[in-house]
Protein backbone atom coordinates (compact mmCIF):
# COMPACT_ATOMS: atom_id res chain seq x y z
CA UNK A 1 0.00 0.00 0.00
CA UNK A 2 1.18 3.51 -0.83
CA UNK A 3 -0.03 6.69 0.80
CA UNK A 4 1.12 10.24 0.08
CA UNK A 5 2.07 12.66 2.82
CA UNK A 6 -0.22 15.57 1.98
CA UNK A 7 -3.41 16.17 3.94
CA UNK A 8 -6.56 18.03 2.97
CA UNK A 9 -9.32 19.33 5.26
CA UNK A 10 -12.88 19.73 3.96
CA UNK A 11 -16.12 21.03 5.48
CA UNK A 12 -17.15 17.50 6.30
CA UNK A 13 -13.93 15.85 7.37
CA UNK A 14 -10.19 15.97 7.83
CA UNK A 15 -8.73 13.42 5.52
CA UNK A 16 -5.58 11.88 4.26
CA UNK A 17 -4.63 13.05 0.80
CA UNK A 18 -3.12 9.83 -0.25
CA UNK A 19 -3.93 6.43 -1.48
CA UNK A 20 -2.86 2.90 -1.20
CA UNK A 21 -1.02 1.08 -3.94
CA UNK A 22 0.82 -2.11 -3.23
CA UNK A 23 4.39 -2.47 -4.40
CA UNK A 24 5.60 -4.19 -7.51
CA UNK A 25 8.19 -6.31 -5.75
CA UNK A 26 7.22 -9.07 -3.35
CA UNK A 27 9.55 -10.09 -0.63
CA UNK A 28 10.10 -13.75 0.00
CA UNK A 29 7.98 -13.93 3.11
CA UNK A 30 4.79 -13.62 1.08
CA UNK A 31 5.28 -17.10 -0.23
CA UNK A 32 5.94 -18.65 3.14
CA UNK A 33 3.91 -21.79 3.63
CA UNK A 34 3.32 -21.17 7.33
CA UNK A 35 3.15 -17.76 8.89
CA UNK A 36 3.71 -18.58 12.53
CA UNK A 37 7.26 -19.90 12.55
CA UNK A 38 9.28 -16.84 11.52
CA UNK A 39 10.82 -16.23 14.94
CA UNK A 40 10.34 -19.00 17.46
CA UNK A 41 11.83 -16.80 20.18
CA UNK A 42 9.29 -13.98 19.80
CA UNK A 43 6.73 -14.37 22.56
CA UNK A 44 4.17 -12.12 24.14
CA UNK A 45 5.14 -10.87 27.61
CA UNK A 46 3.19 -12.03 30.65
CA UNK A 47 3.80 -8.79 32.55
CA UNK A 48 5.16 -5.32 31.98
CA UNK A 49 8.02 -3.58 33.74
CA UNK A 50 8.83 0.11 34.14
CA UNK A 51 8.77 2.20 30.97
CA UNK A 52 12.17 2.65 29.39
CA UNK A 53 11.69 6.33 28.63
CA UNK A 54 11.61 6.10 24.83
CA UNK A 55 9.81 4.43 21.95
CA UNK A 56 10.54 4.36 18.23
CA UNK A 57 7.51 4.19 15.95
CA UNK A 58 7.23 3.42 12.23
CA UNK A 59 3.92 4.49 10.75
CA UNK A 60 1.89 5.86 7.89
CA UNK A 61 1.89 9.66 7.54
CA UNK A 62 -0.67 11.17 9.88
CA UNK A 63 -0.65 8.39 12.46
CA UNK A 64 1.95 9.87 14.86
CA UNK A 65 1.36 13.62 15.01
CA UNK A 66 3.19 15.75 17.58
CA UNK A 67 2.25 19.25 16.44
CA UNK A 68 5.33 19.73 14.25
CA UNK A 69 3.28 19.47 11.05
CA UNK A 70 0.31 21.41 12.45
CA UNK A 71 0.35 22.90 15.96
CA UNK A 72 -3.34 22.05 16.29
CA UNK A 73 -2.75 18.38 15.55
CA UNK A 74 -0.95 16.66 18.41
CA UNK A 75 -1.74 13.49 20.31
CA UNK A 76 1.88 12.49 20.92
CA UNK A 77 2.65 15.13 23.54
CA UNK A 78 -0.08 13.86 25.85
CA UNK A 79 1.30 10.33 25.54
CA UNK A 80 4.80 11.50 26.44
CA UNK A 81 3.50 13.43 29.43
CA UNK A 82 1.46 10.45 30.66
CA UNK A 83 4.08 7.75 30.21
CA UNK A 84 7.49 9.39 30.18
CA UNK A 85 8.19 7.62 26.87
CA UNK A 86 9.83 10.04 24.44
CA UNK A 87 8.56 9.33 20.93
CA UNK A 88 10.73 9.25 17.83
CA UNK A 89 8.92 8.36 14.63
CA UNK A 90 9.49 7.73 10.97
CA UNK A 91 6.88 7.71 8.23
CA UNK A 92 6.92 5.44 5.21
CA UNK A 93 5.17 5.53 1.86
CA UNK A 94 4.65 1.86 0.99
CA UNK A 95 4.12 -1.38 2.82
CA UNK A 96 7.27 -2.82 1.25
CA UNK A 97 9.26 0.11 2.60
CA UNK A 98 7.91 -0.59 6.07
CA UNK A 99 8.69 -4.28 5.69
CA UNK A 100 12.30 -3.52 4.84
CA UNK A 101 12.70 -0.91 7.57
CA UNK A 102 11.43 -3.33 10.21
CA UNK A 103 14.31 -5.65 9.37
CA UNK A 104 16.77 -3.08 10.70
CA UNK A 105 15.58 -3.62 14.25
CA UNK A 106 15.44 0.14 14.76
CA UNK A 107 11.74 0.35 15.58
CA UNK A 108 9.67 -0.78 18.54
CA UNK A 109 6.25 -0.35 16.96
CA UNK A 110 4.86 -0.39 13.43
CA UNK A 111 1.46 0.52 12.02
CA UNK A 112 0.91 -2.15 9.34
CA UNK A 113 -1.79 -2.62 6.74
CA UNK A 114 -3.14 -6.01 5.80
CA UNK A 115 -0.84 -6.37 2.82
CA UNK A 116 2.18 -6.22 5.12
CA UNK A 117 1.09 -7.69 8.46
CA UNK A 118 1.35 -11.38 7.57
CA UNK A 119 4.71 -10.78 5.92
CA UNK A 120 5.98 -9.22 9.12
CA UNK A 121 4.73 -12.20 11.11
CA UNK A 122 6.24 -14.69 8.68
CA UNK A 123 9.60 -12.92 8.76
CA UNK A 124 9.64 -12.93 12.54
CA UNK A 125 9.83 -9.15 12.67
CA UNK A 126 6.80 -8.72 14.93
CA UNK A 127 5.80 -10.56 18.08
CA UNK A 128 2.51 -11.88 19.43
CA UNK A 129 0.74 -9.34 21.61
CA UNK A 130 -0.69 -10.04 25.04
CA UNK A 131 -3.90 -8.03 24.83
CA UNK A 132 -4.51 -8.57 28.57
CA UNK A 133 -1.72 -6.02 29.10
CA UNK A 134 -3.54 -3.44 26.95
CA UNK A 135 -6.61 -2.24 28.91
CA UNK A 136 -8.03 -0.21 26.01
CA UNK A 137 -8.12 -3.33 23.83
CA UNK A 138 -11.42 -4.18 25.52
CA UNK A 139 -12.97 -1.13 23.87
CA UNK A 140 -12.05 -2.17 20.32
CA UNK A 141 -14.92 -3.30 18.10
CA UNK A 142 -15.14 -7.09 18.24
CA UNK A 143 -15.45 -7.40 14.46
CA UNK A 144 -11.87 -6.07 14.10
CA UNK A 145 -10.26 -8.44 16.60
CA UNK A 146 -8.46 -11.71 15.83
CA UNK A 147 -8.90 -11.43 12.09
CA UNK A 148 -6.81 -12.99 9.32
CA UNK A 149 -4.70 -9.83 8.88
CA UNK A 150 -3.89 -9.30 12.57
CA UNK A 151 -3.73 -12.79 14.09
CA UNK A 152 -2.41 -16.28 13.40
CA UNK A 153 -4.08 -19.43 14.71
CA UNK A 154 -6.04 -17.46 17.28
CA UNK A 155 -3.01 -15.53 18.53
CA UNK A 156 -3.20 -11.74 18.34
CA UNK A 157 -0.38 -9.87 16.66
CA UNK A 158 -1.58 -6.35 17.28
CA UNK A 159 -4.23 -3.79 18.05
CA UNK A 160 -6.64 -2.55 15.35
CA UNK A 161 -6.36 1.17 14.59
CA UNK A 162 -8.75 2.36 11.86
CA UNK A 163 -10.58 0.91 8.89
CA UNK A 164 -12.35 1.81 5.67
CA UNK A 165 -13.95 0.42 2.52
CA UNK A 166 -13.20 0.55 -1.19
CA UNK A 167 -16.58 1.70 -2.46
CA UNK A 168 -18.25 2.01 -5.86
CA UNK A 169 -18.62 5.66 -6.89
CA UNK A 170 -20.72 6.71 -9.88
CA UNK A 171 -21.80 9.86 -11.64
CA UNK A 172 -25.54 10.07 -11.02
CA UNK A 173 -26.12 11.94 -14.29
CA UNK A 174 -24.18 9.49 -16.45
CA UNK A 175 -24.65 6.11 -14.80
CA UNK A 176 -28.33 5.18 -14.80
CA UNK A 177 -30.09 3.46 -13.27
CA UNK A 178 -28.18 3.76 -10.01
CA UNK A 179 -25.90 0.71 -9.82
CA UNK A 180 -26.35 -1.94 -7.18
CA UNK A 181 -23.64 -4.28 -8.45
CA UNK A 182 -19.99 -4.15 -9.45
CA UNK A 183 -21.13 -5.35 -12.88
CA UNK A 184 -20.91 -1.72 -14.08
CA UNK A 185 -17.12 -1.93 -13.84
CA UNK A 186 -16.79 -5.53 -14.92
CA UNK A 187 -19.38 -7.20 -17.19
CA UNK A 188 -21.07 -3.92 -18.16
CA UNK A 189 -17.98 -1.74 -18.18
CA UNK A 190 -18.10 -1.37 -21.95
CA UNK A 191 -21.17 0.85 -21.52
CA UNK A 192 -18.82 3.40 -19.95
CA UNK A 193 -15.77 2.66 -22.06
CA UNK A 194 -12.96 5.11 -21.42
CA UNK A 195 -14.57 6.43 -18.26
CA UNK A 196 -14.10 3.54 -15.85
CA UNK A 197 -11.53 3.90 -13.09
CA UNK A 198 -9.91 1.13 -11.07
CA UNK A 199 -7.50 0.82 -8.20
CA UNK A 200 -3.86 0.59 -9.32
CA UNK A 201 -2.55 -2.35 -7.31
CA UNK A 202 -2.17 -6.11 -7.50
CA UNK A 203 -4.53 -6.29 -4.53
CA UNK A 204 -7.29 -5.09 -6.89
CA UNK A 205 -7.36 -8.68 -8.12
CA UNK A 206 -9.28 -9.39 -4.92
CA UNK A 207 -12.06 -7.07 -6.13
CA UNK A 208 -12.46 -9.20 -9.24
CA UNK A 209 -12.35 -12.38 -7.14
CA UNK A 210 -15.03 -10.99 -4.83
CA UNK A 211 -17.23 -10.29 -7.85
CA UNK A 212 -16.71 -13.83 -9.14
CA UNK A 213 -17.72 -15.25 -5.76
CA UNK A 214 -21.26 -14.09 -6.52
CA UNK A 215 -21.38 -14.46 -10.28
CA UNK A 216 -19.37 -17.64 -10.84
CA UNK A 217 -19.94 -19.68 -7.67
CA UNK A 218 -18.76 -22.83 -9.45
CA UNK A 219 -15.20 -21.49 -9.06
CA UNK A 220 -15.48 -22.20 -5.35
CA UNK A 221 -14.01 -18.88 -4.18
CA UNK A 222 -14.91 -18.28 -0.54
CA UNK A 223 -12.28 -15.65 0.27
CA UNK A 224 -10.97 -13.20 -2.39
CA UNK A 225 -7.47 -13.35 -0.90
CA UNK A 226 -7.28 -17.15 -1.08
CA UNK A 227 -7.07 -18.06 -4.77
CA UNK A 228 -5.68 -21.24 -6.20
CA UNK A 229 -4.24 -21.15 -9.71
CA UNK A 230 -7.59 -21.75 -11.42
CA UNK A 231 -9.34 -19.10 -9.36
CA UNK A 232 -6.56 -16.57 -9.93
CA UNK A 233 -6.71 -17.22 -13.67
CA UNK A 234 -10.44 -16.52 -13.67
CA UNK A 235 -9.96 -13.22 -11.85
CA UNK A 236 -7.17 -12.24 -14.22
CA UNK A 237 -9.32 -13.05 -17.25
CA UNK A 238 -12.08 -10.80 -15.91
CA UNK A 239 -9.64 -7.94 -15.38
CA UNK A 240 -8.18 -8.37 -18.84
CA UNK A 241 -11.67 -8.03 -20.29
CA UNK A 242 -12.12 -4.88 -18.22
CA UNK A 243 -8.78 -3.36 -19.27
CA UNK A 244 -9.86 -1.75 -22.61
CA UNK A 245 -12.59 0.19 -20.80
CA UNK A 246 -10.36 1.67 -18.12
CA UNK A 247 -9.61 5.37 -18.42
CA UNK A 248 -7.07 5.33 -15.62
CA UNK A 249 -5.78 3.06 -12.89
CA UNK A 250 -5.63 5.53 -10.06
CA UNK A 251 -2.98 5.72 -7.39
CA UNK A 252 -3.31 9.40 -6.50
CA UNK A 253 -6.06 10.66 -4.23
CA UNK A 254 -6.19 14.15 -5.74
CA UNK A 255 -6.25 12.87 -9.32
CA UNK A 256 -9.14 10.58 -8.46
CA UNK A 257 -11.06 13.57 -7.12
CA UNK A 258 -10.26 15.69 -10.17
CA UNK A 259 -11.27 12.96 -12.63
CA UNK A 260 -14.74 12.69 -11.11
CA UNK A 261 -15.14 16.46 -10.80
CA UNK A 262 -14.33 16.96 -14.50
CA UNK A 263 -16.33 13.96 -15.68
CA UNK A 264 -13.28 12.22 -17.13
CA UNK A 265 -14.34 9.20 -15.11
CA UNK A 266 -17.92 8.33 -14.22
CA UNK A 267 -17.72 5.02 -12.37
CA UNK A 268 -15.19 3.01 -10.39
CA UNK A 269 -13.52 2.23 -7.09
CA UNK A 270 -13.19 4.95 -4.47
CA UNK A 271 -12.90 5.74 -0.78
CA UNK A 272 -15.55 7.48 1.30
CA UNK A 273 -13.07 10.24 2.01
CA UNK A 274 -12.74 10.92 -1.74
CA UNK A 275 -16.51 11.28 -2.07
CA UNK A 276 -16.51 13.61 0.94
CA UNK A 277 -13.82 15.76 -0.71
CA UNK A 278 -15.55 16.28 -4.07
CA UNK A 279 -16.47 19.86 -4.96
CA UNK A 280 -20.01 20.89 -4.12
CA UNK A 281 -22.32 20.14 -7.02
CA UNK A 282 -20.36 17.14 -8.30
CA UNK A 283 -22.96 14.60 -9.35
CA UNK A 284 -21.42 11.56 -7.71
CA UNK A 285 -22.53 9.14 -5.04
CA UNK A 286 -21.13 6.00 -3.46
CA UNK A 287 -22.70 2.63 -2.81
CA UNK A 288 -21.87 -0.72 -1.26
CA UNK A 289 -22.75 -3.11 -4.10
CA UNK A 290 -24.57 -6.38 -3.51
CA UNK A 291 -21.34 -8.38 -3.81
CA UNK A 292 -19.71 -6.44 -0.96
CA UNK A 293 -16.49 -4.43 -0.95
CA UNK A 294 -12.81 -4.79 -0.20
CA UNK A 295 -11.18 -2.50 2.33
CA UNK A 296 -8.41 -2.04 4.87
CA UNK A 297 -7.87 -2.31 8.60
CA UNK A 298 -4.53 -1.14 9.97
CA UNK A 299 -2.86 -2.74 12.98
CA UNK A 300 -0.38 -1.50 15.59
CA UNK A 301 2.25 -4.22 16.01
CA UNK A 302 5.22 -4.67 18.37
CA UNK A 303 8.65 -5.51 16.96
CA UNK A 304 10.04 -8.87 18.00
CA UNK A 305 13.36 -7.13 18.73
CA UNK A 306 11.85 -4.09 20.42
CA UNK A 307 14.41 -2.27 22.53
CA UNK A 308 11.63 -0.55 24.47
CA UNK A 309 8.85 -3.15 24.81
CA UNK A 310 7.22 -1.51 27.83
CA UNK A 311 6.90 1.83 26.11
CA UNK A 312 5.72 -0.04 23.01
CA UNK A 313 2.86 -1.53 24.99
CA UNK A 314 2.17 1.88 26.52
CA UNK A 315 1.80 3.30 23.00
CA UNK A 316 -0.53 0.51 21.87
CA UNK A 317 -2.72 1.15 24.90
CA UNK A 318 -2.68 4.93 24.48
CA UNK A 319 -3.33 5.09 20.74
CA UNK A 320 -6.28 2.71 21.14
CA UNK A 321 -7.86 4.87 23.85
CA UNK A 322 -11.08 6.63 22.81
CA UNK A 323 -9.64 10.15 22.59
CA UNK A 324 -6.35 9.34 20.86
CA UNK A 325 -8.02 6.92 18.47
CA UNK A 326 -10.57 9.60 17.61
CA UNK A 327 -7.89 12.23 16.98
CA UNK A 328 -5.76 10.00 14.78
CA UNK A 329 -8.50 8.43 12.67
CA UNK A 330 -10.39 11.69 12.18
CA UNK A 331 -7.24 13.42 10.96
CA UNK A 332 -6.43 10.53 8.68
CA UNK A 333 -9.96 10.08 7.31
CA UNK A 334 -11.19 6.63 8.37
CA UNK A 335 -13.46 4.92 10.88
CA UNK A 336 -12.06 4.53 14.41
CA UNK A 337 -11.59 1.17 16.08
CA UNK A 338 -12.56 2.16 19.63
CA UNK A 339 -16.25 1.93 20.46
CA UNK A 340 -16.20 5.24 22.38
CA UNK A 341 -14.02 7.22 19.96
CA UNK A 342 -17.04 8.85 18.32
CA UNK A 343 -17.66 10.77 21.54
CA UNK A 344 -14.37 12.61 21.01
CA UNK A 345 -14.63 13.51 17.32
CA UNK A 346 -14.37 17.22 16.50
CA UNK A 347 -16.73 16.70 13.58
CA UNK A 348 -20.05 15.29 14.85
CA UNK A 349 -20.68 13.72 11.44
CA UNK A 350 -17.34 11.90 11.23
CA UNK A 351 -18.51 8.52 12.48
CA UNK A 352 -21.69 8.47 10.43
CA UNK A 353 -19.74 9.43 7.31
CA UNK A 354 -17.39 6.48 7.80
CA UNK A 355 -20.00 4.07 9.19
CA UNK A 356 -18.04 3.60 12.39
CA UNK A 357 -19.15 0.66 14.47
CA UNK A 358 -21.80 -0.48 12.02
CA UNK A 359 -21.28 -4.22 12.23
CA UNK A 360 -23.55 -4.96 9.27
CA UNK A 361 -21.65 -2.49 7.12
CA UNK A 362 -18.30 -3.83 8.31
CA UNK A 363 -19.38 -7.41 7.58
CA UNK A 364 -19.56 -6.53 3.89
CA UNK A 365 -15.89 -5.52 3.80
CA UNK A 366 -13.21 -8.02 2.74
CA UNK A 367 -10.23 -6.41 4.47
CA UNK A 368 -6.90 -6.50 2.67
CA UNK A 369 -5.02 -9.64 3.61
CA UNK A 370 -1.67 -10.68 2.15
CA UNK A 371 -2.16 -13.55 -0.33
CA UNK A 372 0.07 -16.39 0.82
CA UNK A 373 0.66 -19.99 -0.17
CA UNK A 374 -1.11 -21.23 2.96
CA UNK A 375 -4.72 -20.56 2.00
CA UNK A 376 -6.29 -18.04 4.36
CA UNK A 377 -9.70 -19.62 3.72
CA UNK A 378 -8.58 -22.73 5.58
CA UNK A 379 -8.12 -25.07 2.62
CA UNK A 380 -5.30 -27.55 3.01
CA UNK A 381 -5.79 -29.67 -0.12
CA UNK A 382 -4.36 -26.97 -2.42
CA UNK A 383 -1.69 -24.30 -2.40
CA UNK A 384 -2.94 -20.78 -2.91
CA UNK A 385 -1.23 -18.22 -5.10
CA UNK A 386 0.95 -15.79 -3.18
CA UNK A 387 1.48 -12.09 -3.67
CA UNK A 388 4.36 -12.71 -6.07
CA UNK A 389 1.95 -14.46 -8.43
CA UNK A 390 -0.53 -11.63 -8.03
CA UNK A 391 2.14 -9.07 -8.87
CA UNK A 392 3.09 -10.94 -12.03
CA UNK A 393 -0.56 -11.22 -13.00
CA UNK A 394 -1.14 -7.51 -12.41
CA UNK A 395 1.69 -6.60 -14.74
CA UNK A 396 0.14 -8.83 -17.41
CA UNK A 397 -3.28 -7.24 -16.91
CA UNK A 398 -1.99 -3.72 -17.32
CA UNK A 399 0.23 -4.70 -20.21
Amino acid sequence: MNRSTRFRRTKKSAALAGLAILSVALLAACGTTAVNTGNAGAKAPTKLDANEGAVSILAWPGYVEDGSNDPAVDWVSAFQDETGCLVTSKTYGTSDEAFNLMKTGDYDVVAASGDASLRLVAAGDVAPVNTDLIPNYAGIYDFLKLQAWNSVDGVSYGVPHGYGANLLMYNTAEVTPAPTSWDVVFDKSSAYKGKVTAYDSPIYIADAAMYLMSHQPDLGITNPYALDETQLAAAVDLLKLQRPNISEYWSDYLKAIQAFETGDTVVGTTWQVIRNSLALGTTAEVVVPSEGVTGWSDTWMVASRAKNPNCAYAWLNYISSPKANAQATEYFGEAPSNQKACDFMANPDQCSLFHAGEADYASKIWYWTTPIEKCVDGRTDVKCTDYAAWTTAWQEIKG
